[in-house]
């Protein structure tokens, strides 16, 4: 009979209610929820009763602290990451973040270090629940592996309105506004830090803080997506930033020493389509996976493939490796790391090269204004 690991979350809002709080429920043979956390006293008792978990708080320490919890999940926004990861790490305990991990790299390396110096083994574990879908891990690295060269690759994003979704999802969100009045000074307190260190020597204006606030919430799954299938890019040789749209045109090399362009597209409407997918083109085959709004479990993630098969006639394919959703074979998999020692493969380091890339397309666009 498998242990279960005991777990602390920090910040109850709408990536808990509807995504992982519904799977830790459904994976309690793995996961015990101990103690949560939120800012808002009612969004506490509410989620407390809900998800059925014994202790409840608004002060964070009070779960990092908490003895019962071996790994604590930090679901908050993205200015209070790291100060959260390292806090635990330096209680020796596990850390489930969710991408980004922070805006800025000398914050991620913030996290590295407390990693490196932190008792009891305990690790970190980045959540890109995209990249653990069994229909990416599968058919899609399975087809790319068989185009002998790559000539062209595109990744998209327009994920619509979330707030369609998640009223359709089923599970109920509760939003309340019962904050504590310095909460909202200390987050943009913590952004501007934040923002100075990702535009070192720059103006802090309107645009940037966009753009860099929309590449660690959307933009982390995609280009976390594109690392993991073509490698890191040589070069971004164009963006474009027209909130709430950025596109950039980056420039990859294959294994024969051939390079190739990928668009990066992505932004946010009001048109309630999930509309997320990556693309890879070679000569005679072209392999597309095709997500949908993870905020309603349990969408299938289809990979398809147009080909020129052996009589020269074009063919198409639909590929279904399973139905199983993406977060919850990603807390399969975070178990599989902290339980029985597999290596993780979202560390800290491999999150760090999406800031990295980041910090190149902040560099072209100071260099196109």
């Amino acid at each position: 009979m498998s242990r279960t690991l005991g777990l602390g979350i920090i910040g109850a809002g709408e990536v808990f209610q509807v995504c992982h709080g519904p799977c830790l429920l459904l994976l309690s043979h793995l996961f015990k929820i101990e103690s949560i956390c939120d800012l808002s006293a009612k969004t506490v008792d509410h989620c407390a009763i809900k998800f059925h978990i014994p202790h409840k708080t608004t002060a964070p320490q009070e779960v990092i602290e908490h003895p019962n919890v071996e790994v604590v999940f930090i679901l908050t926004s993205d200015d209070s990451h790291a100060p959260l990861a390292c806090a635990s790490l330096k209680a020796g305990k596990h850390v489930f973040i969710e991408k980004p991990v922070t805006l800025s790299l000398p914050s991620l390396e913030s996290v590295i270090d407390a990693e490196k110096n932190a008792p009891n083994g305990a690790r970190v574990f980045v959540g890109y629940m995209r990249r653990y879908a069994p229909s990416f891990l599968e058919a899609f690295k399975r087809e790319i592996a068989t185009i002998p060269k790559i000539l062209y690759a595109r990744v998209r994003d327009f994920s619509g309105p979330n707030t369609s979704f998640v009223n359709q999802s089923g599970t109920f969100q509760v939003k309340n506004s019962d904050y504590p009045h310095s909460a909202s000074e200390e987050r943009d307190a913590r952004l501007e830090g934040l923002f100075k260190e990702a535009f070192p020597n720059e103006p802090i204006t309107d645009e940037r803080k966009k753009y860099c606030r929309f590449l660690g919430s959307l933009g982390s799954h995609d280009i976390s997506l594109m690392r993991e299938v073509l490698g890191f890019p040589e070069d971004v040789v164009a963006v474009s930033c027209n909130d709430p749209f950025y596109t950039a045109m980056m420039t990859f090399r294959n294994a024969d020493g051939s390079t190739f362009s990928t668009t990066y597209e992505s932004g946010i409407d009001q048109v309630p389509m999930f509309d997320a997918h990556m693309a890879v083109y070679g000569a005679k085959k072209r392999v597309t996976i095709k997500y949908d709004s993870p905020y309603v479990k349990g969408l299938p993630i289809y990979v398809e493939v147009d080909e020129v098969n052996e009589r020269g006639e074009a063919q198409h394919r639909s590929v279904l490796s399973s139905y199983e959703d993406a977060y919850t074979a990603e807390l399969q998999e975070l178990y599989e790391s902290l339980v029985n020692g597999k290596p993780i493969k979202s560390t800290v380091s491999d999150a760090k090269q999406d800031l990295q890339i980041y910090d190149m397309m902040y560099r072209r666009l100071s260099q196109q204004i």
